[in-house]
């Protein structure tokens, strides 16, 4: 991809922009209460910027999805990131649904900064659609003639194709803000990896990483993907393991069953590239115990990988040039059950390869495991931080060549 517009190229002074921020957070499922605003802080920084060259700022953001327990307003938002900037940032309960919005907007003084709500609230921006589509979305058409730029500083969900994200882009000069340059700084090194290259992904999103695991063997970004959490459990039962009823039903609930066979396909394709785990942890009252493959079916969780897992995981790790990790191994917030991800971790760390964590859970880990400082680079952007590396489609990057003057 040709060199990504930026902050630097752009007069903001006296000008009114739009800035697509990611600040989607963890929070209490009893209280809404924010569990972690680092996210917040981290786009207070191109926000902060922005205002004091006299820009007036405009921000968009989603928070969950509708249906989810994290879907909510953005008031608490407002207070986290007007703490983070050091002066009141106005929030209003309107994007689209009625004229408050373009009013707000337009009683911007130089400097200020207006949040809008969750864009989530709108249906149109639950859809991906191509980059003209979503220039057509009321989203767009109502909000973009109120602006002179648009700046993409959601690198986080730059692997979609909503309206916030591709639509601004088609109609207005837009460019990279600072957190979305910083992660592509950051992660850019992999593109062209050291071999060997190993990827190791776990966590619960399972079709993400299917779609990883196939772009980055067929890309040759990686030479090896040691698997664990439900992906392992996918790819064991593709290779003809039966997991047990707790676990099947897991796969099941979660709406992954079909995945299985596309496990099974990948598995044809590329063989012992892809490593799945050598022995187990389950949960039996409670304890950690480990049992081997040849022990399954089980009709406990499995919660972990077992000690022999974790010596061959190790073994590539201290091989390779480059070492990418997504996810946690085991459920390391369980006391008992975190040793498998915590023993990678510290072999990555103890790695002379270059290293990376893509954001979410394995990064939690990495703090908690006290490894964090060892680590290369640590994404804030989950799954699109792999996305970008394997080669995957990144809408929101290719969206921000897109504008011609008219």
């Amino acid at each position: 991809m040709e060199k990504l517009p930026t902050l630097d190229d752009v007069l903001v002074k006296g000008k009114t922009v739009i800035v697509r921020v990611d600040i989607n957070s963890p929070l209490d499922p009893k209280t809404g209460d924010i569990l972690d605003d680092s996210r917040i802080r981290k786009s207070a920084f191109t926000l902060t910027e922005l205002a004091s060259k006299g820009a007036r700022v405009v921000v968009l953001a989603h928070q969950g999805r509708p249906g989810s327990e994290d879907f909510t307003t953005f008031e608490k938002h407002a207070e986290k990131l007007s703490a983070a900037m050091g002066f009141q940032v106005k929030y209003i309960t309107d994007v689209i649904y009625g004229p408050l919005a373009v009013q707000e907007i337009r009683r911007l003084r130089s400097g200020d900064v207006l949040m809008l709500e969750n864009v989530r609230y709108l249906a149109e921006e639950n859809l991906n659609r191509s980059i003209e589509e979503q220039a057509r979305t009321r989203l767009v058409q109502k909000l973009a003639p109120e602006a002179h730029l648009f700046v993409s500083d959601a690198f986080s969900a730059a692997h979609r194709s909503q309206a916030s994200i591709v639509g601004f882009a088609a109609v207005l000069p837009s460019c990279a803000g600072r957190l979305m340059e910083k992660e592509i700084n950051g992660l850019s090194p992999a593109l062209a990896p050291e071999h060997p290259s190993v990827y190791l992904l776990g966590g619960a999103k399972a079709d993400n990483a299917m779609k990883i695991i196939n772009n980055s063997l067929e890309k040759k970004t990686a030479d090896e993907v040691l698997t664990g959490g439900i992906l392992a459990n996918i790819f064991l039962m593709a290779s003809g393991r039966d997991v047990g009823g707790p676990n099947t039903n897991l796969i099941m609930d979660e709406g992954y069953n079909k995945l299985i066979d596309r496990a099974k396909r990948l598995l044809s394709v590329y063989g012992d590239k892809i490593k799945v785990p050598l022995d187990i942890v389950v949960d039996v009252g409670g304890q950690p115990k480990t049992i081997s493959l040849e022990e399954l079916p089980t009709g406990r969780y499995i919660c972990d990988i077992g000690p022999r897992t974790i010596a061959a995981y190790s073994k590539s790790i201290a091989g390779a040039k480059t070492i990418v990790a997504k996810g946690p191994i085991g459920i390391f917030e369980r006391k008992g059950f975190e040793r498998g991800t915590f023993d990678l971790l510290e072999a990555m760390a103890r790695s002379t390869a270059f290293t990376i964590l893509g954001g979410g859970h394995i990064v939690a880990a990495a703090n908690e495991a006290q490894v964090s400082s060892r680590i290369n680079y640590i994404s804030s952007a989950g799954w699109a931080s792999i996305s970008f590396i394997s080669g995957e489609p990144m809408p929101g990057l290719e969206a921000l060549l897109y504008f011609k003057p008219h």
